[in-house]
């Protein structure tokens, strides 16, 4: 099993459409997370707010620069994810197909390395894992 992000991408013109028939596709977003939930695929989703609403940080060689978001000339928009623990990047593409979305919306499939592929001894691994104990997430 190997967990994939499904991240929901976005234009200003597919959010508006989203907006337009949200009750809709909150009703079969709803039903589709129970129906990852039965398959025992579900891990995690979670949408955002508008991207209006945003900021960026932008770093360079100078101290990092906060402007407002979403992306500047981006033509598309993060909108959130669904975390899905799956066989096979096949089957988090059937997932993928099932997600209620709009005309022009996209979905990109990711997967998450598991921690077998991070070096044990590294000290990224063991502060994370560290500020994981601390916080409850293990």
């Amino acid at each position: 099993m190997a967990q994939y992000m499904l991240i929901m991408r976005g234009t200003d013109e597919t959010n508006a459409a989203m907006m337009a028939n949200v009750d809709e596709l909150m009703a079969a977003t709803r039903r589709l997370l129970e129906e990852m939930d039965k398959a025992g695929v579900y891990v995690g989703a979670e949408g955002l707010d508008d991207p209006g609403e945003g900021v960026v940080v932008h770093f360079s060689d100078e101290a990092p620069v906060v402007t407002d978001g979403p992306y500047g000339e981006t033509k598309e928009l993060f909108g959130g994810f669904f975390l899905v623990d799956v066989a096979s990047k096949q089957e988090a593409i059937e997932w993928a197909k099932r997600v209620p979305a709009v005309p022009g919306s996209k979905i990109e499939i990711r997967r998450v390395p598991g921690e077998d592929e991070v070096p044990q001894d590294s000290g990224k691994f063991v502060k994370e894992e560290a500020l994981r104990e601390s916080s409850g997430q293990v």
